[in-house]
């Protein structure tokens, strides 16, 4: 019924990200300041006392809670606006959501995720 897609990308796409998503029509999210690294295993820099390797790299994680149907569309969307074709764009994950509460209106699932104008009433 519900999933929750999270997606570790380059601090750089988030605007195209947030742009893409909301074109077709995601209106909430989360985003988070994550440090992390991948397959590229970091990168080296060069200082004053020589070459150093940075492990753990800054990256923005993106939270969006969905319906089922909408999944598909949202992880194309999301990787098409942060691909850069470089190593280290990034990474998705979707989980199932069990259960989503509005605290302000007590709505439940489908209609706690609803906004005015988003990918469910289009």
């Amino acid at each position: 019924m519900t999933k929750k897609i999270e997606a570790i990308i380059r601090e750089e796409r988030l605007g195209d990200v947030k742009e893409a998503l909301r074109a077709i029509g995601i209106m909430g999210l989360n985003v988070f300041e994550v440090k992390g690294r991948g397959r590229q295993g970091g990168i080296t820099l060069s200082g004053r006392g020589g070459p150093y390797q940075v492990d753990l790299l800054p990256k923005l994680q993106v939270n969006i809670v969905l319906s089922d149907h909408n999944v598909d569309a949202v992880i194309e969307t999301i990787r098409k606006a942060a691909y850069t074709g470089e190593v280290g764009d990034g990474i998705i994950f979707v989980y199932p959501v069990e259960q989503v509460v509005r605290i302000r209106t007590g709505e439940v699932n489908r209609e706690a995720l609803m906004y005015p104008n988003d990918i469910d009433s289009k």
